[in-house]
Protein backbone atom coordinates (compact mmCIF):
# COMPACT_ATOMS: atom_id res chain seq x y z
CA UNK A 1 0.00 0.00 0.00
CA UNK A 2 1.37 3.44 -1.04
CA UNK A 3 1.17 5.56 2.49
CA UNK A 4 0.33 8.92 2.04
CA UNK A 5 2.94 11.72 3.04
CA UNK A 6 0.74 14.56 2.82
CA UNK A 7 -2.32 16.03 4.96
CA UNK A 8 -4.37 18.66 4.13
CA UNK A 9 -6.39 20.44 6.61
CA UNK A 10 -9.29 22.40 6.03
CA UNK A 11 -8.76 25.49 8.59
CA UNK A 12 -10.95 28.46 7.22
CA UNK A 13 -14.43 28.21 8.66
CA UNK A 14 -15.93 31.07 11.09
CA UNK A 15 -16.55 28.94 13.81
CA UNK A 16 -19.86 30.72 14.15
CA UNK A 17 -21.33 28.13 16.71
CA UNK A 18 -18.36 28.98 19.15
CA UNK A 19 -18.85 33.24 19.19
CA UNK A 20 -17.79 34.66 21.15
CA UNK A 21 -14.56 32.74 21.38
CA UNK A 22 -13.91 32.42 17.54
CA UNK A 23 -15.40 36.64 17.38
CA UNK A 24 -11.12 37.14 17.40
CA UNK A 25 -9.77 33.59 17.56
CA UNK A 26 -9.98 31.14 14.42
CA UNK A 27 -11.67 27.70 15.24
CA UNK A 28 -8.72 25.82 14.84
CA UNK A 29 -7.14 27.79 17.32
CA UNK A 30 -9.59 27.40 19.91
CA UNK A 31 -7.10 26.69 23.09
CA UNK A 32 -7.40 22.85 24.78
CA UNK A 33 -5.21 22.50 28.12
CA UNK A 34 -3.13 24.97 26.66
CA UNK A 35 -2.34 24.43 22.98
CA UNK A 36 -4.34 24.89 19.94
CA UNK A 37 -7.11 22.14 18.85
CA UNK A 38 -4.90 22.02 15.58
CA UNK A 39 -2.10 21.29 17.10
CA UNK A 40 -2.91 17.68 18.59
CA UNK A 41 -4.47 16.83 14.75
CA UNK A 42 -1.02 17.69 13.37
CA UNK A 43 0.74 16.11 16.58
CA UNK A 44 -1.36 12.75 16.07
CA UNK A 45 -0.54 12.89 12.43
CA UNK A 46 3.33 12.83 12.79
CA UNK A 47 3.33 9.85 15.04
CA UNK A 48 1.61 8.31 11.86
CA UNK A 49 4.32 9.26 9.72
CA UNK A 50 2.93 12.37 8.32
CA UNK A 51 4.41 15.08 8.50
CA UNK A 52 4.09 17.33 5.45
CA UNK A 53 0.58 19.11 5.94
CA UNK A 54 -0.84 21.85 3.67
CA UNK A 55 -3.47 24.08 5.79
CA UNK A 56 -6.55 25.57 3.60
CA UNK A 57 -7.08 28.78 6.03
CA UNK A 58 -9.08 31.33 5.57
CA UNK A 59 -10.93 33.35 8.26
CA UNK A 60 -8.12 35.05 10.83
CA UNK A 61 -5.90 32.54 8.69
CA UNK A 62 -3.09 34.48 9.61
CA UNK A 63 -3.31 33.95 13.24
CA UNK A 64 -3.12 30.59 12.41
CA UNK A 65 0.31 30.96 9.78
CA UNK A 66 1.76 33.11 12.69
CA UNK A 67 1.75 30.21 15.16
CA UNK A 68 2.91 27.19 13.55
CA UNK A 69 5.03 29.13 10.58
CA UNK A 70 6.52 26.76 8.58
CA UNK A 71 7.08 23.73 10.85
CA UNK A 72 10.69 23.28 11.39
CA UNK A 73 10.87 23.73 14.89
CA UNK A 74 8.57 20.42 15.03
CA UNK A 75 10.36 19.19 12.45
CA UNK A 76 7.28 19.40 10.28
CA UNK A 77 7.07 20.68 6.77
CA UNK A 78 4.09 23.58 6.64
CA UNK A 79 2.24 24.83 3.40
CA UNK A 80 -0.47 26.98 3.07
CA UNK A 81 -3.31 27.84 0.99
CA UNK A 82 -5.30 30.99 1.81
CA UNK A 83 -8.49 32.41 0.71
CA UNK A 84 -10.94 35.05 2.23
CA UNK A 85 -13.72 33.79 4.61
CA UNK A 86 -16.34 33.62 2.50
CA UNK A 87 -14.55 30.22 0.36
CA UNK A 88 -16.50 27.24 0.71
CA UNK A 89 -14.83 23.86 1.40
CA UNK A 90 -14.84 23.18 -2.40
CA UNK A 91 -13.42 26.28 -3.44
CA UNK A 92 -10.54 25.63 -0.58
CA UNK A 93 -9.62 22.23 -2.21
CA UNK A 94 -10.20 23.44 -5.65
CA UNK A 95 -7.88 26.49 -5.60
CA UNK A 96 -4.97 24.10 -3.44
CA UNK A 97 -4.89 21.13 -5.65
CA UNK A 98 -1.51 22.46 -7.11
CA UNK A 99 -0.12 21.88 -3.88
CA UNK A 100 -1.55 18.57 -3.10
CA UNK A 101 -0.06 15.28 -3.66
CA UNK A 102 -1.62 12.34 -5.98
CA UNK A 103 -2.56 10.63 -2.88
CA UNK A 104 -3.75 12.85 0.44
CA UNK A 105 -5.29 12.91 3.98
CA UNK A 106 -8.15 15.00 4.07
CA UNK A 107 -9.46 16.14 7.78
CA UNK A 108 -11.27 18.50 9.09
CA UNK A 109 -10.06 20.96 11.63
CA UNK A 110 -12.53 20.42 14.15
CA UNK A 111 -13.14 16.75 14.62
CA UNK A 112 -10.27 14.05 16.38
CA UNK A 113 -10.52 10.54 17.26
CA UNK A 114 -7.71 7.66 17.61
CA UNK A 115 -7.05 7.33 13.14
CA UNK A 116 -5.49 3.59 12.60
CA UNK A 117 -4.49 4.89 9.42
CA UNK A 118 -3.22 1.07 8.11
CA UNK A 119 -6.77 -0.29 8.76
CA UNK A 120 -8.27 2.65 6.81
CA UNK A 121 -5.96 2.27 4.07
CA UNK A 122 -6.68 -1.19 3.92
CA UNK A 123 -10.32 -0.42 3.19
CA UNK A 124 -9.31 2.42 0.41
CA UNK A 125 -6.73 -0.37 -1.66
CA UNK A 126 -9.03 -2.84 -1.10
CA UNK A 127 -12.01 -1.23 -2.79
CA UNK A 128 -10.02 1.36 -4.94
CA UNK A 129 -12.40 3.75 -5.21
CA UNK A 130 -11.44 7.99 -5.35
CA UNK A 131 -12.10 8.45 -1.45
CA UNK A 132 -12.27 6.69 1.83
CA UNK A 133 -13.27 8.62 5.12
CA UNK A 134 -14.30 7.94 8.30
CA UNK A 135 -17.96 7.00 10.11
CA UNK A 136 -18.98 6.99 13.46
CA UNK A 137 -22.52 5.13 14.35
CA UNK A 138 -24.95 7.75 14.97
CA UNK A 139 -28.91 8.33 14.37
CA UNK A 140 -29.86 10.70 12.92
CA UNK A 141 -26.82 10.65 11.10
CA UNK A 142 -25.83 11.84 7.36
CA UNK A 143 -25.23 8.46 5.39
CA UNK A 144 -25.96 5.22 4.55
CA UNK A 145 -23.15 2.16 4.07
CA UNK A 146 -23.65 -1.15 2.71
CA UNK A 147 -22.64 -4.66 4.22
CA UNK A 148 -18.97 -3.84 2.22
CA UNK A 149 -18.84 -0.60 3.36
CA UNK A 150 -19.95 1.27 0.32
CA UNK A 151 -21.86 4.55 0.41
CA UNK A 152 -24.86 4.47 -0.83
CA UNK A 153 -26.29 7.53 0.57
CA UNK A 154 -24.68 11.01 1.42
CA UNK A 155 -26.78 13.88 2.71
CA UNK A 156 -25.33 16.95 4.73
CA UNK A 157 -28.84 17.23 6.49
CA UNK A 158 -29.50 14.47 9.32
CA UNK A 159 -31.96 11.92 9.04
CA UNK A 160 -33.59 9.30 11.38
CA UNK A 161 -32.61 6.81 7.60
CA UNK A 162 -28.96 7.29 7.84
CA UNK A 163 -27.23 5.60 10.71
CA UNK A 164 -24.28 6.62 10.08
CA UNK A 165 -21.79 10.22 10.35
CA UNK A 166 -19.08 11.42 8.55
CA UNK A 167 -16.12 12.39 10.72
CA UNK A 168 -13.51 13.34 8.07
CA UNK A 169 -9.70 11.55 8.44
CA UNK A 170 -10.21 10.99 4.14
CA UNK A 171 -8.05 9.16 2.15
CA UNK A 172 -7.85 10.73 -1.60
CA UNK A 173 -7.09 10.29 -4.84
CA UNK A 174 -6.87 13.77 -6.01
CA UNK A 175 -6.91 13.40 -9.66
CA UNK A 176 -10.20 11.39 -8.90
CA UNK A 177 -12.49 13.65 -6.66
CA UNK A 178 -11.65 16.97 -8.20
CA UNK A 179 -13.88 16.29 -11.13
CA UNK A 180 -16.75 15.97 -8.34
CA UNK A 181 -16.15 19.77 -7.33
CA UNK A 182 -17.93 21.69 -9.63
CA UNK A 183 -16.20 25.15 -10.60
CA UNK A 184 -15.81 27.93 -9.10
CA UNK A 185 -17.47 27.68 -5.92
CA UNK A 186 -18.93 24.74 -4.31
CA UNK A 187 -18.93 23.03 -0.58
CA UNK A 188 -17.51 19.64 -0.51
CA UNK A 189 -20.02 17.96 1.23
CA UNK A 190 -22.09 18.63 -2.36
CA UNK A 191 -19.00 16.77 -3.81
CA UNK A 192 -19.36 14.20 -1.39
CA UNK A 193 -23.49 13.82 -2.16
CA UNK A 194 -22.59 13.14 -5.81
CA UNK A 195 -20.18 10.98 -5.28
CA UNK A 196 -22.01 8.99 -2.91
CA UNK A 197 -24.97 8.41 -5.01
CA UNK A 198 -22.82 6.92 -7.78
CA UNK A 199 -21.46 4.66 -4.74
CA UNK A 200 -17.63 6.14 -5.41
CA UNK A 201 -16.64 6.61 -1.27
CA UNK A 202 -15.78 3.65 1.18
CA UNK A 203 -16.09 4.02 4.69
CA UNK A 204 -14.15 3.05 7.74
CA UNK A 205 -16.30 2.44 11.04
CA UNK A 206 -14.71 4.12 13.84
CA UNK A 207 -16.29 2.30 16.73
CA UNK A 208 -14.44 4.90 19.60
CA UNK A 209 -16.26 8.14 20.32
CA UNK A 210 -15.03 10.77 18.03
CA UNK A 211 -14.73 14.66 19.94
CA UNK A 212 -15.44 17.82 18.24
CA UNK A 213 -14.86 21.64 18.85
CA UNK A 214 -17.93 22.13 17.12
CA UNK A 215 -19.82 24.46 20.05
CA UNK A 216 -18.88 25.21 23.54
CA UNK A 217 -20.23 22.04 25.35
CA UNK A 218 -18.40 19.64 22.82
CA UNK A 219 -15.02 21.80 22.93
CA UNK A 220 -15.01 21.78 26.83
CA UNK A 221 -15.28 17.68 26.85
CA UNK A 222 -12.49 17.55 23.65
CA UNK A 223 -10.51 19.23 25.89
CA UNK A 224 -10.67 16.92 29.06
CA UNK A 225 -10.66 13.80 26.57
CA UNK A 226 -7.23 15.52 25.69
CA UNK A 227 -5.75 16.28 28.81
CA UNK A 228 -3.12 13.67 29.39
CA UNK A 229 -4.12 10.86 31.88
CA UNK A 230 -2.40 7.60 33.08
CA UNK A 231 -5.16 5.12 33.20
CA UNK A 232 -4.08 1.40 32.81
CA UNK A 233 -6.66 -1.19 31.72
CA UNK A 234 -6.49 -4.58 33.31
CA UNK A 235 -8.20 -7.92 33.04
CA UNK A 236 -9.00 -9.92 36.02
CA UNK A 237 -8.90 -13.40 36.12
CA UNK A 238 -5.36 -14.03 35.94
CA UNK A 239 -3.94 -10.38 36.23
CA UNK A 240 -5.33 -9.54 39.56
CA UNK A 241 -6.45 -12.72 40.88
CA UNK A 242 -5.74 -16.16 40.30
CA UNK A 243 -7.57 -18.11 37.58
CA UNK A 244 -9.72 -20.38 38.30
CA UNK A 245 -9.77 -24.15 36.27
CA UNK A 246 -10.37 -24.36 33.10
CA UNK A 247 -14.17 -23.80 32.43
CA UNK A 248 -14.75 -22.85 35.80
CA UNK A 249 -15.05 -19.43 37.31
CA UNK A 250 -14.52 -17.33 41.09
CA UNK A 251 -17.81 -17.53 41.67
CA UNK A 252 -17.65 -15.68 45.77
CA UNK A 253 -15.14 -14.18 46.91
CA UNK A 254 -14.37 -16.62 49.37
CA UNK A 255 -12.71 -18.17 46.52
CA UNK A 256 -10.91 -15.04 44.90
CA UNK A 257 -6.97 -15.80 45.37
CA UNK A 258 -4.92 -13.03 44.70
CA UNK A 259 -1.95 -12.43 42.53
CA UNK A 260 0.53 -10.70 45.09
CA UNK A 261 3.01 -9.60 42.63
CA UNK A 262 0.32 -7.57 40.63
CA UNK A 263 -0.76 -6.04 43.99
CA UNK A 264 2.38 -4.92 45.01
CA UNK A 265 2.93 -3.26 41.15
CA UNK A 266 -0.51 -1.32 41.44
CA UNK A 267 0.99 0.08 44.31
CA UNK A 268 3.49 1.16 43.02
CA UNK A 269 2.25 2.34 39.66
CA UNK A 270 -0.74 4.07 42.04
CA UNK A 271 2.35 6.56 43.75
CA UNK A 272 3.11 7.01 40.02
CA UNK A 273 -0.28 8.78 39.56
CA UNK A 274 -1.83 5.87 37.62
CA UNK A 275 -5.69 4.64 38.36
CA UNK A 276 -6.74 1.54 36.85
CA UNK A 277 -10.16 0.12 35.12
CA UNK A 278 -11.46 -3.76 34.92
CA UNK A 279 -12.22 -4.56 31.83
CA UNK A 280 -13.63 -8.80 32.93
CA UNK A 281 -15.67 -11.30 30.63
CA UNK A 282 -17.51 -13.45 32.74
CA UNK A 283 -19.44 -15.84 30.76
CA UNK A 284 -20.30 -18.02 34.42
CA UNK A 285 -22.87 -15.50 34.37
CA UNK A 286 -24.60 -16.31 31.09
CA UNK A 287 -23.96 -20.15 31.59
CA UNK A 288 -25.80 -19.95 35.33
CA UNK A 289 -22.89 -21.10 36.62
CA UNK A 290 -22.53 -17.45 38.48
CA UNK A 291 -24.83 -15.31 39.80
CA UNK A 292 -24.40 -11.19 38.80
CA UNK A 293 -25.10 -10.88 42.69
CA UNK A 294 -22.19 -12.52 43.35
CA UNK A 295 -19.69 -11.15 40.46
CA UNK A 296 -20.82 -7.80 41.92
CA UNK A 297 -19.96 -8.57 45.53
CA UNK A 298 -16.63 -9.95 44.18
CA UNK A 299 -15.73 -6.51 42.55
CA UNK A 300 -17.02 -4.72 45.50
CA UNK A 301 -14.82 -6.41 48.09
CA UNK A 302 -11.93 -6.08 45.39
CA UNK A 303 -12.18 -2.57 44.90
CA UNK A 304 -12.70 -1.84 48.65
CA UNK A 305 -9.54 -4.32 49.40
CA UNK A 306 -7.61 -1.77 46.87
CA UNK A 307 -8.71 1.47 47.78
CA UNK A 308 -7.69 0.95 50.92
CA UNK A 309 -3.75 0.46 50.03
CA UNK A 310 -4.09 3.72 47.38
CA UNK A 311 -5.15 1.98 44.32
CA UNK A 312 -7.91 3.52 42.76
CA UNK A 313 -10.60 1.80 40.70
CA UNK A 314 -12.10 3.96 38.60
CA UNK A 315 -15.05 1.10 37.49
CA UNK A 316 -15.36 -2.35 36.44
CA UNK A 317 -16.53 -3.39 33.01
CA UNK A 318 -18.41 -6.58 32.84
CA UNK A 319 -19.50 -8.41 29.97
CA UNK A 320 -21.75 -11.26 31.20
CA UNK A 321 -23.01 -12.54 28.01
CA UNK A 322 -21.97 -16.11 26.57
CA UNK A 323 -19.64 -16.90 23.76
CA UNK A 324 -22.27 -17.65 21.74
CA UNK A 325 -24.14 -14.98 22.23
CA UNK A 326 -22.38 -12.80 19.54
CA UNK A 327 -22.61 -9.76 21.37
CA UNK A 328 -20.40 -6.40 21.24
CA UNK A 329 -18.38 -6.54 24.87
CA UNK A 330 -17.13 -9.92 24.98
CA UNK A 331 -13.27 -9.69 24.52
CA UNK A 332 -11.86 -9.92 22.02
CA UNK A 333 -14.57 -7.51 20.76
CA UNK A 334 -13.71 -4.01 21.74
CA UNK A 335 -17.09 -2.80 23.25
CA UNK A 336 -16.15 -2.60 27.27
CA UNK A 337 -13.12 -0.29 26.27
CA UNK A 338 -14.98 1.62 23.69
CA UNK A 339 -17.26 2.32 26.60
CA UNK A 340 -14.69 2.99 28.94
CA UNK A 341 -13.29 5.40 26.50
CA UNK A 342 -16.53 7.36 26.31
CA UNK A 343 -17.14 7.18 30.43
CA UNK A 344 -13.84 8.43 31.42
CA UNK A 345 -12.47 10.71 28.61
CA UNK A 346 -9.67 9.04 27.75
CA UNK A 347 -7.38 8.24 24.53
CA UNK A 348 -7.42 4.29 23.84
CA UNK A 349 -4.19 5.13 21.43
CA UNK A 350 -2.37 6.49 24.77
CA UNK A 351 -3.83 3.56 26.97
CA UNK A 352 -2.35 -0.33 27.75
CA UNK A 353 -4.23 -3.04 28.05
CA UNK A 354 -2.63 -5.69 30.86
CA UNK A 355 -4.21 -8.90 30.23
CA UNK A 356 -2.92 -12.70 30.14
CA UNK A 357 -4.63 -14.43 27.34
CA UNK A 358 -4.42 -13.57 23.41
CA UNK A 359 -7.96 -12.52 23.79
CA UNK A 360 -7.44 -9.73 25.26
CA UNK A 361 -4.24 -8.88 23.25
CA UNK A 362 -6.86 -9.18 20.26
CA UNK A 363 -9.20 -7.19 22.04
CA UNK A 364 -6.43 -4.11 22.84
CA UNK A 365 -5.28 -4.22 18.75
CA UNK A 366 -9.60 -3.47 17.85
CA UNK A 367 -9.82 -0.89 20.24
CA UNK A 368 -6.34 0.75 18.88
CA UNK A 369 -4.79 0.73 22.03
CA UNK A 370 -1.10 -0.97 23.14
CA UNK A 371 -1.02 -4.34 25.04
CA UNK A 372 0.68 -6.10 27.58
CA UNK A 373 0.52 -9.78 27.77
CA UNK A 374 0.71 -10.95 31.65
CA UNK A 375 2.87 -13.37 33.48
CA UNK A 376 3.59 -13.70 36.62
CA UNK A 377 7.30 -13.24 36.18
CA UNK A 378 7.25 -9.82 34.59
CA UNK A 379 7.45 -6.44 37.11
CA UNK A 380 4.39 -5.11 35.93
CA UNK A 381 5.08 -1.64 36.93
CA UNK A 382 8.67 -1.39 35.16
CA UNK A 383 7.00 -2.74 32.11
CA UNK A 384 4.31 -0.11 31.97
CA UNK A 385 6.46 2.36 32.77
CA UNK A 386 8.87 1.64 29.85
CA UNK A 387 5.73 1.30 27.44
CA UNK A 388 4.39 4.30 28.46
CA UNK A 389 7.82 6.59 27.87
CA UNK A 390 7.99 4.59 24.51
Amino acid sequence: MKRPEQAVILCGGLGTRLRPYTDHLPKPMIPCNGKPFLEYLLEQLAEKGIRRFLLLTGYLGEQIQQYFGNGTQQGWEIDYSHGPAEWDTGRRLWEAQDQMDARYLLLYSDNFVPFPLEKVLLQHERHGLPLTFMVSPKNPGNLVLDEEGIVQRYDNQRGEDRPYVEIGYMVVERDRVLPWLPKPDCSFSEALRDMGSQQQISAWVQLDAYHSISDPDRWKAAERYLQPKKILLLDRDGVINEKAAKGEYVNCWEEFRWIERTRDSLRQLSKMGFRFIVISNQAGIARGMTSPEEVERIHRKMVETLTAEGIEILQVYVCPHHWEDNCDCRKPKPGMLFQASRDHLFRLDRTVFVGDDPRDMEAAENAGCASLLFNKQIDLATEISQIMLH
